[in-house]
């Protein structure tokens, strides 16, 4: 009880509009039972068994899916200054460990602490004397889901866990308490039977008043089911043969060794599902193209700020978001702080609180498609070959987008689609801002000592610096009032967990993987709904009209290929590429490779742009080890103590 009342604190910052400074009762010596008399209490136990799941799911230092890819980059100065802390940054660096593992939820006091409480919640709502039982119902329901969502993000991480249907009694004995690591199929079955028992009395979100929409909806807990069974079907966890062998110490398999395919369409089912419920209950993606227009009436300043939306849930107000919960901490977790360019003081933007040292590396860069809506290298009118040397833009319509009618714009920035403009700045293009744009302080000008470049000569470990030469402004809006950002990501915007685009993308992906080949209700409307927000052509109509191999959409490898860069594109920094390339079983072949950027030291565009022959080396120290990697660790001594098995090799 202790441990409740010192953490309850922790809300004040996890649910908005809120006051739980008084939740601490005269007389600190409670009961469970007590607790669960009054409408309150309970109320704040409830709110409790939320807190868990922002650390490792908004928080950008503990949890490892948005450094532990290749998205960004960061040098020593972060690790150093902040040591442990950085989750991703550290497993990225192959550095991850049973001793003490990084990102670590299979622990007391994280996951299953959790599911303890939620436990103790179903157990004793019914308890409450001073509550109708129609909230009863609801409050169940939202709890349920959260136990799913819990057991969700320990499955993802650790495959098999341990199924806690309800709480061991505190004088059972040793061998009770000793609980065992289930079946991957059989876990994934309880999350979708707690999911479906949610659904059955969870409104829509829209039935929702602002107070409850951290909390799950029918479309949030329609949309998890999707996503676990969506997961269950991927590479990694069906017919992984580096997983044939793993069983319990009874011998049982964990994992069926021969793949299903029959799992994709139950996945595609469930997604199908989920995006009419969402649907019917007025989700959409945001995009302000006029309802009914044959053409897409937006233009690309319009396009963007759409674009810009799609992430972001000022006040837990988006047509898009499914759903989203606070952020862990405002000032020091968020994007903002450590993303943001740093300004001299006493220029305009000036913000002593953004430091700037995390950054896109290269290879998102070129990640990104061309206008076409084509990878840059398969794109046979843009010249990928000459992608590293200095160009002009002379289109009006990248007005206040590039800088416009001067040869010195790298060409690896022009022509490029509508989403890296939105998510990345890039050197001679605008960190835009509303409708006016001030060509001295929004022009992204990143050599050494000019206004985005670095203060510093040489690479420091002691300092701040950026390594790439590029910025992140996805999280931000062009409407903010100045460069210091203090809303991406953080204060009055919710975390967005789950958006609409993921289970249109789950979609394209779960029926080209099972259908034998890609058709167009399944696999090309849901991905082209994406791509038309995103400001680009159908796929169709793009590899026919752009591509060097046009007959790639007709395939389900070469969809399978397409909807992945869709995914890295679509959700860039969103945390998704960290879990996507373990489950595709990909992660070896691209999460060993050093990450580039350009020689922010440079005074010169020569210099800087490593005299265009290509961009260098900022960051070697990489290494994944496949299949060990693939699975997080549970702790040693955890492994002790309760007797389960350890995930393979290691």
């Amino acid at each position: 009880m202790k441990h409740f009342y010192s953490l309850l604190l922790i809300l004040t910052i996890l649910f908005p509009g809120c006051n739980y400074l008084d939740v601490v009762p005269d007389n600190d010596i409670e009961t469970i039972e007590t607790i669960f008399e009054k409408r309150d209490q309970a109320e704040n136990w409830f709110k409790f068994c939320h807190t868990f799941l922002s650390p490792y799911t908004t928080s950008i230092i503990s949890n490892p899916a948005y450094t532990g890819a290749d998205e960004v980059v960061a040098g020593d100065f972060i690790r150093q200054q902040f040591a442990y802390n950085w989750a991703g940054f550290y497993i990225g660096d192959g550095l991850q460990m049973t001793a003490n593992p990084y990102g670590n939820i299979w622990r007391k006091d994280a996951a299953y602490n959790a599911i303890r409480y939620c436990n103790t919640f179903l157990e004793k709502i019914g308890g409450v004397y001073n509550m109708e039982e129609q909230e009863k119902v609801l409050w169940s329901a939202e709890i349920k889901a959260l136990k799913a969502h819990y057991y969700f993000e320990l499955l993802r991480r650790y495959g098999p866990i341990i199924l806690v249907p309800k709480n061991v009694a505190t004088n059972a004995s040793i061998g009770e308490m000793k609980q065992p690591r289930a079946p991957f199929d059989t876990c994934v079955e309880e999350i979708v039977t707690l999911l479906d028992e949610a659904m059955k009395d969870l409104p829509p979100m829209n039935q929702k008043s602002v107070s409850r929409r951290a909390y799950h909806s029918l479309e949030s807990a329609a949309a998890l089911k999707a996503m676990t069974l969506f997961y269950a079907a991927s590479p990694l966890f069906n017919g992984n043969p580096a997983l044939a062998n793993f069983t319990s110490k009874s011998g049982e398999n964990f994992f069926n060794p021969t793949p299903d395919r029959g799992k994709w369409k139950r996945a595609a089912e469930a997604v199908d599902t989920a995006l009419m419920i969402c649907l019917e209950n007025g989700k959409k993606l945001i995009s302000n193209k006029t309802d009914g227009a044959v053409e897409d009436d937006r233009g690309l300043r319009d396009i963007m700020l759409d674009i810009e939306e799609s992430s972001l849930a000022r006040n837990f107000e988006s047509s898009e978001a499914i759903f989203m919960i606070q952020y862990e901490n405002r000032a020091t977790t968020s994007w903002t702080r450590w993303t943001r360019p740093y300004f001299r003081s006493g220029t305009p933007d000036y913000n002593a609180d953004l430091i700037g040292c995390i950054a896109p590396s290269i290879k998102m860069v070129e990640m990104y498609y061309t206008e076409h809506g084509v990878p840059i290298d398969e794109d046979r009118t843009w010249d990928y070959s000459s992608r590293y040397q200095i160009g002009k833009e002379t289109d009006t319509k990248y007005r206040n987008v590039v800088l416009l009618d001067v040869d010195s714009v790298l060409r690896l920035h022009l022509r490029r689609e509508p989403r890296f403009y939105a998510h990345i700045a890039a050197d001679r293009c605008y960190f835009q801002r509303g409708e006016t744009i001030h060509a001295e302080n929004d022009l992204v000008r990143a050599y050494q000592g000019e206004r985005f470049g670095t203060l510093y000569t040489r690479i420091s470990n002691s300092q701040a610096q950026n390594l790439t030469g590029y910025y992140m402004k996805k999280g931000s809006r062009s409407s903010q009032s100045n460069l210091d950002y203090k809303n991406t990501f953080s204060n009055e915007e919710a975390c967005v967990l789950i958006r609409l685009a993921d289970l249109y993308l789950m979609k394209a992906e779960a029926w080209n993987e099972y259908l034998e080949i890609p058709d167009k209700e399944h696999v090309y409307d849901p991905l082209n709904a994406v791509r038309e927000r995103a400001g680009i052509p159908d796929v169709e109509e793009a590899w026919q009209n752009y591509s060097t191999d046009p007959g790639k959409v007709r395939t389900k490898v070469g969809m399978r290929q397409i909807i992945r860069q869709e995914w890295n594109v679509e959700f860039a920094f969103e945390g998704r590429r960290f879990w996507n390339l373990r489950r595709w079983l990909t992660a070896a072949e691209e999460l060993n490779a050093k990450l580039y950027g350009w020689l922010v030291t440079g005074k010169t565009q020569r210099q800087f742009y490593n005299n265009f022959e290509g961009p260098v080396v900022v960051w070697s120290k990489r290494q994944f080890i496949a299949p060990r990697d693939y699975l997080f660790p549970i702790r040693s001594e955890e492994i002790l103590i309760s007797g389960c098995e350890q995930n393979p090799n290691w």
